[in-house]
């Protein structure tokens, strides 16, 4: 692992030299681990388990007593401090022993209130430095996974593709309750291996799968109406993210019409994708089929999602940014179609991107459920 934190940082660094930043500060949780082994959570957003400190000769890992331990095992090639009156009023000595002159930090993590803390601290020890953001280095980091990482992924997404694959064959039941199947669905993921989750796990029957991001609640299954899982894995700190919409029963021919225009969509998304197109593209392409088969207000979120050591990262494959697509990117496919009152139908598989497309890592398939599940 050491060779590994050594390989990203030294990209890291030529980067910030690229950028003419002589120090960085890390506080993103996933930003942190994946430059340093550190796996300490941050509790709440205004709450840090650490922060690294990175130059062009130094590594410094400041933490305070609840972490330090942890942080100098699972990040030898750091120095560690351990703060014991809070970070921000340890940073002055942190700056002036590294000399620093233009800070690097990023802005999506750091609230405005902490922005002006720190601002005052520097102030009032007369530390006169410049500070400016530098969100956009740790993501191109991050974009691109390792082969090590991907290996990863994939356990993660095995995990949660077996535990869903035996609870639609041999568990779910017409009566069962959403909180109850999403209960059994956890428990069978950490029995199965898994860390943790990668997310609350949604699970959404009839008018309720119209939601997409639904909050399982104490209504029935009842046999014929859609059913709307998503779940996911974490493993070793990384996640897996997965759609599937079912049917108990019989489907009827507007189920199926739904279903088959989301999964023909995501098909049609996938096989355009390869290095050098636009996200944007492969999201419009998916959009412009569900539009065309008449549902043209009924799928409103992106087409899909980086996915890592967060559940969410870039690439956003959405009308709304435009990336262009790299090999080893690792992103969902996800399109979906709601309809208030009656519910919705959303598919959800994961892709890597190599020199000849994208290879699907999913091993379910999910047009098994167009017939329903007895």
């Amino acid at each position: 692992m050491e060779k590994t934190i050594e390989k990203r940082v030294g990209k890291l660094r030529e980067s910030l030299a690229d950028n003419n930043i002589d120090t960085l500060l890390v506080l993103v949780e996933e930003n942190r681990h994946y430059l340093s082994g550190f796996t300490g959570k941050d509790t709440q957003f205004d709450e840090t388990a650490g922060a690294l400190f990175i130059t062009d000769k130094r590594l410094i890992l400041a933490t305070d007593s609840r972490n330090d331990l942890q942080a100098a095992k699972e990040a030898p090639l750091y120095e560690i401090i351990c703060y014991k009156k809070g970070l921000v009023n340890e940073l002055p000595n942190i700056i002036n022993a590294l000399k620093t002159k233009r800070l690097g930090f990023e802005s999506i993590r750091m609230s405005y209130m902490q922005y002006n803390k720190i601002c005052k601290q520097f102030s009032s020890s007369n530390i006169n430095i410049e500070i400016v953001e530098a969100d956009n280095i740790m993501e191109c980091l991050r974009t691109i996974k390792e082969q090590s990482e991907l290996e990863e992924i994939k356990k993660a997404l095995f995990i949660a593709e077996s535990v869903f694959i035996n609870f639609a064959e041999n568990i779910i039941k017409p009566r069962m309750t959403e909180k109850e199947a999403a209960w059994i669905l956890e428990k069978n993921l950490r029995e199965a291996g898994a860390d943790s989750l990668s997310f609350p796990i949604i699970v959404a029957s009839g008018p309720n799968s119209a939601l997409p991001h639904a909050i399982p609640g104490n209504r029935n299954f009842h046999k014929g109406e859609p059913i709307l899982f998503d779940w996911g894995a974490r493993l070793n700190g990384y996640c897996s993210d997965i759609s599937r919409t079912l049917v108990i029963g019989n489907p009827d021919d507007r189920f199926k019409k739904i279903f088959k225009t989301v999964l023909d969509a995501q098909l049609k998304a996938i096989d355009a994708i390869k290095p050098g197109i636009s996200s944007k593209a492969v999201d419009e392409i998916a959009r412009n089929h569900i539009i065309s088969m008449g549902f043209k207000n009924n799928f409103g979120h992106g087409l899909g999602h980086g996915i890592g050591l967060a559940v969410h990262e870039p690439p956003g494959i959405s009308p709304l940014k435009d990336t262009l697509i790299e090999s080893q990117m690792v992103f969902t496919v996800e399109p979906g179609i709601y309809i208030p009152g009656w519910g919705g139908v959303r598919i959800e598989n994961m892709v890597v991107v190599n020199e000849n497309g994208a290879e699907v890592l999913n091993n379910h398939d999910p047009s098994t459920l167009l017939s329903g599940v007895k």
